[in-house]
């Protein structure tokens, strides 16, 4: 058990980015879409790491570094959209071509509305630097069955379709509730080389 990954003791937030030594995951979304409280919920048993949530959607206006233990490092991207800061795109397109650290991008998409036309541009930019990525369905305790339904499966379409470096598997996460968040965990301690495979007897 002493290859856990001990997410309690050892994350610590950032103000600058780290010199590219260990793993990272790159967290990225509209502004709103729900992407502090995750990173929050992800922390949770960590409540001494700030997660600063902006009350104002659209006010996160740079990235912010997590680095959790000598494990791995968590980034958390402005917000796009809605009053994303004009920069935000040469910001991130910098970081994603000069981060060869870089192990997964995880692309929020808010489960009520599901995927929106600004979410495109961060699509764009990921397909166009050849970023693995993945998406991750946020606010799932919001919405209906049905209306979630009908979102996984148009991502799963629009994935198949429109996409060549998103992973067919979509993660359903709720902030509130913590479903979803433990896999969600699993997977990016996975990524990052921190969970070791186990072996089949």
């Amino acid at each position: 058990r002493d290859h856990a990954i001990d997410y309690v003791s050892s994350a610590v937030r950032m103000d600058h980015a780290p010199p590219p030594a260990l793993p990272e995951v790159c967290f990225i979304g509209r502004s709103n879409v729900g992407k502090s409280s995750l990173i929050r919920a992800l922390f949770s048993l960590s409540p001494e790491v700030e997660v600063r949530v902006s009350k104002t959607p659209g006010h996160t206006k740079k990235m912010n570094f997590f680095k959790v233990g000598k494990y791995f490092t968590l980034v958390d991207m402005p917000g796009y959209g809605y009053r994303a800061p004009q920069d935000f795109v040469e910001m991130v397109e910098a970081y994603l071509q000069e981060r060869h650290n870089l192990k997964r991008t995880f692309l929020l998409v808010d489960g009520v509305v599901g995927l929106q036309k600004t979410d495109h541009i961060a699509v764009e930019m990921l397909e166009e630097f050849g970023i693995p990525y993945v998406m991750v369905l946020t606010k799932i305790d919001r919405a209906s069955r049905g209306l979630l339904l009908k979102n996984v499966l148009e991502i799963q379409e629009f994935v198949k379709e429109k996409t060549q470096g998103c992973f067919p598997q979509l993660f359903l996460v709720s902030s509130l509730e913590f479903s979803g968040v433990h896999l969600l965990r699993c997977f990016v301690a996975h990524v990052t080389g921190n969970l070791p495979t186990v072996e089949a007897s």
